[in-house]
């Protein structure tokens, strides 16, 4: 909405049918949107049927999503080429495990556009290595509905929703997302019971719903494990906060992606895995000590090593919410996207 009030843009969307992605509301919106159908072609890639029509808009500036898979991308980068209009790509860029044909194929694709809206400086050094000019890569981070959470944040305060329902005082360890194989939820129930066996007892909560909960369910039993909550979905942001806020650290052993910034809004610090290439470009927001902590992937030993330092760390008061609020409030927010967009584009 931000981007709409300030810089005076349209919207067009490209539409999946059966997609199990939960659409936008329109109706937020004031200025025109437009849906066109995607086509999806050979292997991975797609056409939006329609769109490429929007390059002969008049006195238009372009910004499109920086999928190389996106063949109607390709063309409408290539018309505005031709016809001497300002086209951004908004995107990942480069995640570090391209292979040599991908890496081609993106810097050629990367090259057609006048600038490159990037979520992270890790991308950024990667593409400077890949010989990418500086000039046109511009960091814009990512956000979420930061006016609506930050009203929310304001309004927080420590209660005793975990003291009440485990009728304990441990440390509670969250994780708020879908509950699928990729985020490797079953080594959290392994930190909790190595962290056991050292004499350290936490509460474990899952907020969401998802195709592995009956495993993970399955898995606690077989391990006596205890002190566990499948809360399951939660939709109310207010209660959402008040589980991240109450809650000692987040754990996310896969990539960790927009919960970062979710979690840290709610001044939480984060507990993921440090194998940058394969993670989501938001982990930047995570600073090893400061906003939270990085284990070896897949390294369940490191992990509670890591743990037990984060808990430390917790008690000394070195790692706190103001931390985790400054960094989502410097940067990883709509005020400071649009700031960037107008200092590139205007």
């Amino acid at each position: 909405m931000k981007m709409e009030k300030e810089l005076g843009c349209q919207f067009y969307f490209g539409n999946i049918e059966g997609a199990n992605i939960k659409k936008l509301d329109f109706n937020n919106f004031e200025c025109e949107i437009k849906e066109f159908k995607t086509l999806k072609m050979f292997h991975n890639f797609n056409w939006i049927a329609g769109s490429t029509f929007l390059s002969f808009k008049p006195n238009s500036i372009y910004i499109l999503t920086g999928d190389p898979y996106c063949l109607s991308n390709w063309v409408i980068l290539f018309l505005n080429r031709f016809l001497l209009k300002k086209t951004y790509l908004w995107t990942h860029g480069w995640y570090g495990n391209e292979g040599f044909v991908k890496r081609i194929i993106k810097k050629i694709f990367f090259n057609l556009s006048d600038g490159i809206f990037l979520y992270g400086n890790y991308a950024k050094g990667l593409m400077i290595k890949e010989g990418f000019d500086e000039n046109k890569l511009h960091v814009i981070y990512n956000s979420l509905d930061y006016e609506r959470q930050l009203k929310i944040r304001e309004n927080l305060k420590v209660s005793n929703i975990y003291k009440d329902h485990f009728k304990n005082e441990y440390p509670t360890l969250i994780f708020i997302g879908r509950l699928t194989k990729v985020k490797k939820l079953e080594q959290i129930l392994e930190l909790q019971k190595k962290i056991r066996n050292k004499g350290i007892e936490v509460n474990v909560v899952f907020v969401g719903e998802g195709e592995e909960k009956e495993n993970l369910e399955n898995l606690a039993i077989s391990n006596g494990l205890k002190n566990i909550w499948f809360y399951g979905p939660c939709y109310k942001e207010e209660v959402i906060g008040e589980l991240i806020y109450n809650a000692t650290a987040c754990v996310s052993p896969g990539n960790v992606g927009l919960t970062a910034i979710h979690v840290l809004m709610y001044g939480t610090p984060i507990v993921t895995h440090n194998n940058y290439p394969y993670q989501m470009p938001e982990f930047e927001a995570i600073e090893d000590g400061v906003t939270g902590i990085f284990f070896k992937e897949d390294n369940i030993d490191d992990m509670v090593n890591k743990m037990e330092i984060l808990l430390l760390v917790i008690n000394k008061g070195k790692i706190k919410s103001e931390n985790c609020y400054k960094k989502i409030d410097n940067y990883f927010n709509p005020n400071y996207q649009v700031k960037i967009f107008k200092e590139v584009m205007l």
